[in-house]
């Protein structure tokens, strides 16, 4: 059979979308009608066939692991499972049960995550136990095996679900109460509560993070919020969404998935402008968590995001400044970036904050990057760099920074011979180039003595001129 292309497959994720919505629109409708009428639920059954046929026709795709856990999960869903074949942490069937000191049977992934945590109490009896070792239950294994077999039930690998964090039935159930809070229908202060409500499940929940990998809805569904009336304007939800946004992005395999979102990075760009001080901050992590892909560096470079964070860097509170100088940082690891940067009058700032003693660490490295922008190294010397740049090689105690100061440096007496005076009367006042020379790190040696090399050799040329 042919696999479905791009567009066929965004038409189907579509479709699933419009689908779930229009059945948690009719069940809602159902449950709290006492009179339904009979159309509303032969729409729920017609929406639910429907879904059902997209789901597993789709089973055939790329994604061929996620689709049989999916199977999987829908296949447990449909029967009721013993109590006893289910785990007592994650209310899920055991794949791999084993026995604690105190005689309670556990889903070992589970139970391990609950050991590891510094737990030494059982969780079902809260008695300490006497030992931590595990012992596999080979009865209750070979009971659920028989009964998935009498009862037409898959279960997914047991290494599977380990990349998502462990992510049990109760958390699916409490996301999809959340979005069922989100959706159109629910009141303003339902809507601000669910986005709250998310913003803190993920970022205490590593497993709730990884959700959103199982569900592409998320982010358009939490970004559709900001556009509902009453909402559009109101700076918690615009910080619970920013900082939601944050939360998940620190998941690897969400990076992508938040960056090919087209709502997402605008939104995070509009924050650093028009949010409060901590939503700006958040705003600037997240599209550095987001930069750790070089396809979202670029994207958020061309987005707009360079100048909105030049300005956090240069007024944002201190924890704000270090975000946006992160951000930047990460930005301009990609070569398109920096003259984004320049024009955005990151130099400028850079050097500012350099002279203030602020940020220092940062502010440097974002030079070395920029060092390679022949813009960026121009405005470096007409904006008086030189001295400060000699200042931090002669007196920072920290190698790394001497080892940026020497690569700025470097660049400038390469593209502006006019420069080498200023580094020729340190040399021969202080000796700082010929000692970083000699005691730097291994690329601060090299610059340091490109430097020198350079300053002698337009000494001997102005001594043989005169």
């Amino acid at each position: 059979m042919a696999k479905s292309g791009p567009a066929e497959s965004g038409l189907a994720a579509a479709r699933v979308g419009e689908l779930k919505k229009e059945l948690r629109r009719l069940v809602r409708a159902i449950a709290e009608e006492d009179d339904s009428r009979i159309e509303k639920f032969e729409g729920a059954a017609r929406a639910l066939a429907a879904l059902k046929d997209l789901r597993f026709r789709g089973s055939g795709n790329s994604n061929g692991a996620l689709a049989s856990q999916r199977k999987a999960e829908t296949e447990i869903e449909a029967v009721v499972v013993p109590e006893h074949f289910l785990c007592p942490i994650s209310a899920e069937l055991m794949r791999d049960p084993v026995v604690v000191a105190s005689g309670q049977t556990y889903d070992r992934a589970f139970i391990e995550e609950w050991l590891s945590s510094g737990n030494r109490t059982c969780p079902q009896t809260q008695r300490v136990l006497s030992d931590t070792t595990l012992t596999p239950n080979h009865l209750v294994r070979s009971m659920i095996s028989q009964w998935c077999i009498e009862h037409g039930v898959t279960l997914p690998p047991l290494d599977q679900g380990q990349e998502e964090g462990l992510i049990t039935g109760k958390e699916r159930n409490a996301l999809r109460r959340i979005f069922d809070k989100m959706s159109s229908s629910s009141s303003v202060p339902e809507q601000k509560q669910a986005v709250r409500e998310l913003r803190l499940l993920t970022k205490r929940n590593r497993s709730f993070r990884a959700l959103v990998g199982e569900n592409p809805d998320t982010i358009p569904q939490l970004l559709l919020v900001l556009s509902a009336p009453g909402l559009r304007c109101d700076p918690e939800v615009q910080e619970d969404t920013v900082t939601t946004i944050l939360n998940l992005s620190i998941h690897d395999s969400n990076k992508k998935i938040v960056g090919d979102n087209p709502q997402a990075i605008p939104l995070l760009i509009d924050a650093l402008q028009t949010g409060t001080m901590e939503t700006r901050s958040n705003a600037a992590a997240a599209l550095f968590s987001l930069s750790a892909l070089d396809c979202n560096k670029l994207k958020i470079g061309e987005s707009g995001a360079m100048k909105p964070l030049v300005d956090l860097l240069e007024q944002g509170s201190p924890s704000a400044k270090k975000d946006a100088g992160s951000a930047i940082f990460n930005l301009c690891m990609v070569h398109e970036n920096r003259a984004r940067a320049v024009r955005g009058g990151a130099v400028g700032v850079v050097l500012k904050a350099i002279g203030h003693h602020s940020l220092v660490d940062e502010s440097l490295a974002i030079l070395a990057l920029l060092s390679s922008d022949q813009d960026a190294v121009e405005e470096i010397a007409r904006a008086g760099g030189v001295p400060r740049l000699l200042g931090i090689v002669r007196d920072s105690p920290c190698a790394r920074n001497k080892e940026n100061a020497a690569v700025v440096l470097f660049s400038i007496c390469m593209h502006d011979r006019t420069k080498l005076r200023e580094v020729g009367e340190e040399e021969e006042k202080h000796g700082s180039i010929s000692r970083l020379a000699q005691n730097g790190t291994s690329r601060a040696r090299r610059k340091a003595a490109g430097i020198i090399d350079k300053w002698k050799r337009a000494s001997r040329s102005t001594h043989y001129s005169c």
